[in-house]
């Protein structure tokens, strides 16, 4: 259904609810799903009006839609079973028992019996946790209270808690301006015309039998209350419909719908999407509604998908759920929007750094998270290492070209040659950065690793100050955005530094940008020192809304991290702060939190992490708020010493924090996971390969942007950038940081190489082996752990599903898994299995694949079969497609819609599948043989396949357009399989791939799919059976088939640590036993599972005192005695290098 016949819906419940048609008004909430009537909600509850409240509800979720929405069904149907026993109404509470509460017990099996077993109580108070159960009132009145706490952290009932603010009789209103426009148009208006019908067009000419009203417009009641059938009492409430009124500022989103050609699908409309409700342009420009598909609501009403009328679909807001909320308990619980709490903020001190000069602005690496650029107000850049607390690099301001800059930059910089930062931040991919100066520049440098810095691109971007710059990718290239003093906003190509738009409309300084994109949709917000807020597209039509920050305040915006839900925090010129959260539909605050002080010093700056926090910087301390909750959860002074306003910021994954402090100083605040991060790289030399190598491994994307600039015919920029060293430069270049030798310096390179660790002993590391009831060994096929790394699945090669769970308790604090305490083998308590259909064939000879949705609630799986689509919480299946032939061998969810998937199959095509829709969009060929490996990259919008054939293809997921492919070299000696288990996967920065094959391991660069590096194994080992990167992409993990593993340096493909089989498998000569596949944490970088031949799943991890796999590299100091012997040094070289190549 399009925005304006969801707005319709909204006018009908406002013309019902006004005319007392209660009943019609519920059941339109209800069938509709667009506004949950929580007033209404209540009074059922209350009055005990069970059956209506499910069906209420069921309008909007049901019980396994997500956790939230299972803990409310639960809770109900716990309060009917208790106030059936009260009354001692025992038929009726077995009834709901077996009928209703059954279902649960699949999930908590214990809670299940606990509950039963209240029927052989005669007063079911005498269980302890129910011995509070007061009467039936005041039982519904707490439940209450937990349920619309359920209700508003529930992600299907965002933005429809809210009825949306209209004036009074909107409708009526419309219908009057629709009347007067008929009217205008009339030859011969009458003064008083008579209207009797709405059904037709108005016309004053004499054979039409509708009137009109006056000609003065939108002044005159055109019709009065429309009178209802008989039998229900005559409408007094409502006179002559009011004048219209003056058109309403639009909305943060209207705009947005205007330049789409038709209407967005109604499919989309999640908390990805804006949901425009009008169109700015229209308001500026009016059209009539038979041009304009944008408003033309009547051409949508088929698209009624909003409900669940498709066969079935993940819904894009139960694959934005947060994975975690408490398991189902009678005592009160706290639920969030995630299963973070705030006790993972950053809180501990873990260092401080001595910055010098007064932090103005800082941004975590995107990639390399423990990397911290800064900006200061003496126009210094700095790089801090947080693992070694060295600064790798530090920049002073310095004007690179002054001749070409304009005069008043000039004599600004002759009268006083400093300028103070306003902000520096990181380009998406961690290549460049982008620093903005308050005398006229922006300048960007891209970054190599170490102390590599090199200039880039100098740009004379506004006259007077730059007070903010921000990365874009309108059109899949990527931009700078800024804003300044002289009240413009530009945006620039970061290739060239050629300025591609000015926006103009702002009458005060601009204060910041915030870009962002949705459904498809590129957008610039600017808000200026003024208050004002304005919305660009990347055109030249202007802004398409005009609002005013809280306070008029000068304010910056950020989103969270997923991209749905818009915040503000800005400090007027009276020192009044205001953090917000914004309702985009509506342009308007949703919420304002409390807590900032009144009397600022200077701007408040804030954050956002985990998509469930929000911090600020004020009166001397970090403030911390729940997005869902305005009143403060907890505040951080940092062991003292921070500013009245503090600059804060935290890494990607809200494992760390920087704060700046009134002593020219960075404090570094971390949880447990980023105390355990920086502790794992204390003592560990900069490898400055390493940081480049979630960049630009080879050559960099700024050579590729060179390229296409001087394709085009745009100017070179390559007198200001110098070329990528090459990944056979970077190879064993562990930087000393006291030394600080160049990339290139072979002396150094030489002296240095990683310590090769062997590890044969069980006492050696820490392993442990999953639990397993099952009486016959299948090889396990498949593995992964769940996204929240909470859990292990695992696919037998009998097709069979494995899952195991890792309990929080005092052994295990985090819930995470681990090898020091066992799972529990999870399974409901209906003893189903989630089991692939076989279609008659012989499982273990079938290619068994396996996908799991990003917020761990789905599996798509197949084995030979039909491809099932699973529910991971009640392992029921909740669909089956695609019989073969062909049959699936390769499953990849889409990384933007989880409703797209890629399939391989075993007919070498990949079909590309939607199922929302269930059919096939496209079929994709390239392959020979059967296809092995499918890997998204996001950042790229390409997909890229492997197969049996040895062959890996590239593919534009814009068109689904082969772009490239590519033939493995098969290193000399050996020889591949007929059918090669070739598998990709991407780095974390989603340029540099991972390309697993029986005979090597290999880095590529996409989309060109150039060969960086090649790692071939020892014959000893055997054939490679799997690898894997590590969860932060530092560590490749590679299994063979003589059941050793191989860690590797991912940058550099060195062996740094070997792990034999007889560390982790009991001796058993008579036994072969090899891992089949690896699997790495989600979030620990130093632990992987095995899925092994004989069925068995291992758990690995170094030693608590180690941290990590294998030493740091050792400094050969010649002739001083104080290191390794320079032929130890060559034999270690010599053991380590042997397969590079």
């Amino acid at each position: 259904m399009s925005s304006l016949s969801r707005e319709l819906v909204f006018l009908i419940l406002q013309f019902l609810d006004e005319e007392k048609f209660k009943e019609t008004v519920h059941r339109l909430e209800q069938e509709s799903g667009f506004f949950f009537n929580m007033r209404y909600f209540e009074e059922m509850v209350t009055n005990g009006e069970w059956d209506e409240v499910e069906k209420y509800l069921s309008g909007f979720t049901k019980v396994d839609d997500n956790r939230y929405s299972m803990k409310i069904f639960f809770e109900i149907q716990k309060q009917k079973y208790l106030e059936a026993l009260d009354k001692k109404d025992r038929a009726k509470a077995v009834e709901i028992l077996v009928k209703d509460l059954k279902v649960f017990s699949a999930f908590n099996e214990d809670l299940f019996k606990e509950i039963t077993q209240l029927l052989t109580l005669e007063n079911f108070r005498d269980n302890e946790q129910l011995s509070k159960y007061g009467d039936t009132k005041s039982a519904r009145s707490i439940m209450l209270g937990e349920l619309k706490k359920l209700i508003e952290a529930n992600p299907l009932f965002r933005e429809k808690l809210t009825f949306p603010t209209l004036k009074n009789s909107r409708l009526r209103t419309l219908i009057n301006q629709s009347l007067n426009w008929q009217h205008q148009l009339c030859k011969n208006p009458k003064p008083n015309p008579d209207i009797k019908t709405l059904f037709v067009d108005h016309s004053c000419g004499q054979s039409q039998p509708n009137g009109a009203r006056a000609p003065s417009p939108v002044t005159n009641p055109l019709m009065g209350a429309v009178p209802k059938p008989a039998g229900f009492p005559p409408l007094g409430a409502h006179g002559p419909f009011q004048a219209a009124p003056a058109p309403l500022p639009t909305s943060l989103a209207g705009w947005m719908a205007n330049p789409a050609p038709v209407p967005h699908p109604a499919a989309s409309a999640g908390p990805i999407g804006f949901t425009p409700p009008n169109s700015a342009a229209l308001l500026k420009r009016p059209r009539t509604p038979t041009n304009n598909p944008a408003v033309d609501y009547q051409n949508a009403d088929s698209e009624h998908v909003f409900k669940r009328t498709r066969a079935f679909g993940i819904s894009d807001e139960v694959n934005h759920m947060p994975v975690n909320i408490l398991p189902i308990g009678y005592g009160g619980q706290n639920h969030g929007q995630s299963s973070y709490s705030s006790d993972d903020l950053p809180k501990a001190v873990a260092m401080t750094l001595n910055q010098g000069s007064v932090v103005k602005s800082m941004d975590f690496h995107p990639v390399q998270q423990i990397l911290l650029l800064v900006g200061t107000n003496t126009g210094d850049i700095m790089i801090w290492d947080l693992g070694s607390r060295e600064k790798l690099a530090h920049k002073n301001f310095k004007v690179w070209d002054l001749v070409v800059c304009s005069m008043p930059l000039q004599a600004s910089v002759t009268n006083d040659y400093t300028a103070l930062i306003n902000r520096v931040t990181w380009s998406p991919d961690g290549t460049l950065f982008g620093v903005a100066y308050s005398k006229h520049i922006v300048q960007l440098y891209s970054y190599h690793g170490g102390d590599d810095l090199r200039n880039h691109l100098e740009i004379e971007a506004h006259g007077g100050s730059v007070n903010d710059l921000a990365f874009s990718y309108p059109n899949k290239q990527l931009c700078i955005v800024t804003c300044g003093d002289d009240r413009l906003i530009k945006v620039w190509d970061a290739v060239t530094g050629a300025k591609q738009y000015t926006f103009e409309g702002h009458e005060a300084p601009v204060y910041s940008v915030c870009p962002h994109f949705k459904e498809n949709i590129q957008f610039i917000f600017s808000t200026a020192t003024d208050g004002k807020i304005k919305a660009w597209l990347y055109d030249n039509m202007g802004s398409r809304v005009d609002y005013d920050a809280p306070g008029h305040s000068s304010t910056t915006m950020a989103y969270s991290s997923d991209g749905t839900r818009l915040f503000s925090c800005g400090t007027n010129k009276e020192g009044d702060s205001y953090i917000v959260e914004w309702n985009e539909s509506e342009g308007a605050v949703k919420r304002s939190y409390n807590g900032l002080g009144k009397r600022s010093i200077g701007v408040v700056q804030f954050d956002t992490t985990k998509n469930r926090f929000l911090a600020a910087g004020d009166e001397c301390v970090v403030k911390l708020w729940d997005m869902d909750n305005v009143n403060l959860v907890t505040t951080i002074d940092a062991e003292g010493g921070l500013p009245a306003s503090p600059c804060i910021r935290f890494n990607k994954d809200g494992i760390l924090l920087a704060v700046s402090t009134s002593e020219n100083g960075i404090k570094i605040l971390a949880n447990p996971d980023g105390l355990r991060l920086l502790r794992s790289m204390e003592n560990r030399s900069f490898d400055a390969s390493r940081a480049a190598s979630a960049s630009v491994v080879k050559t960099s994307t700024m050579t590729t942007f060179v390229a296409a600039a001087n394709a085009s015919g745009g100017p070179s920029i390559m007198d200001r950038v110098n070329p990528m060293p090459s990944m056979v430069m970077m190879n064993g270049d562990n930087r000393n940081l006291v030394e600080r030798p160049r990339i290139g310096d072979e002396s150094m390179d030489k002296s240095r190489m990683w310590k090769l660790t062997e590890i044969s002993e069980p006492s050696q590391c820490r392993s442990s082996r999953l639990p397993d009831n099952a009486s016959s060994a299948t090889r396990v096929s498949r593995l992964i752990y769940t996204n929240s790394g909470l859990a292990i699945l695992a696919l037998a090669s009998n097709a069979v599903h494995k899952l195991w769970k890792w309990q929080r308790n005092d052994r295990n604090t985090t819930g995470k898994a681990t090898a020091s305490v066992l799972p529990q083998l999870w399974q409901p308590n209906s003893g189903i299995l989630m089991t692939n259909d076989t279609s008659e064939t012989n499982p273990e000879d079938a290619v068994s694949c396996f996908a799991l949705s990003k917020n761990d609630s789905y599996v798509m799986s197949a084995s030979g079969g039909k491809i099932s689509l699973f529910n991971m919480m009640t392992f029921k299946t909740m669909t089956t497609f695609m019989p073969p032939p062909p049959a699936a061998t390769f499953l990849a969810f889409h990384p933007q819609d989880n409703n797209i998937i890629a399939i391989g199959m075993d007919d070498s095509s990949i079909q590309i599948y939607n199922v929302r829709v269930d059919e096939v969009k496209t079929k994709l060929k390239g392959h020979h043989k059967q296809i092995t490996g499918l890997a998204f990259s996001n950042v790229l919008n390409v997909l890229v396949s492997s197969g049996a054939d040895s062959q890996l293809c590239v593919w534009s997921t814009d068109g689904w357009e082969k772009q490239t492919s590519k033939q493995l070299q098969i290193p000399g000696g050996r020889v591949a399989a007929p059918l090669a288990d070739t598998r990709v996967q991407f780095h974390q920065d989603q340029t540099h791939l991972l390309v697993v094959h029986e005979t090597q391991i290999a880095i590529f660069e996409a989309p060109k799919l150039e060969c960086l590096k090649q790692w071939g194994p020892r014959e000893a080992s055997g054939a490679i059976t799997h690898a894997a990167y590590s969860c932060d992409s530092q560590s490749i993990y590679v299994t063979f088939e003589d059941g050793s593993i191989d860690i590797l340096t991912a940058s550099t493909l060195r062996l740094r640590c070997r792990i034999s089989s007889t560390a982790y498998l009991p001796t058993n000569p008579n036994s072969r036993v090899f891992p089949l596949v690896v699997a790495a944490h989600p979030s620990e970088p130093n632990q992987f599972a095995l899925g092994l031949s004989d069925g068995s799943v291992c758990v690995i991890e170094p030693l608590e005192s180690e941290g990590k796999w294998g030493s740091s590299p050792a400094v050969v100091e010649n002739g001083n005695g104080a290191g390794p012997s320079a032929t130890a040094a060559a034999a270690a070289a010599n053991t380590t290098d042997q397969a590079q190549r």
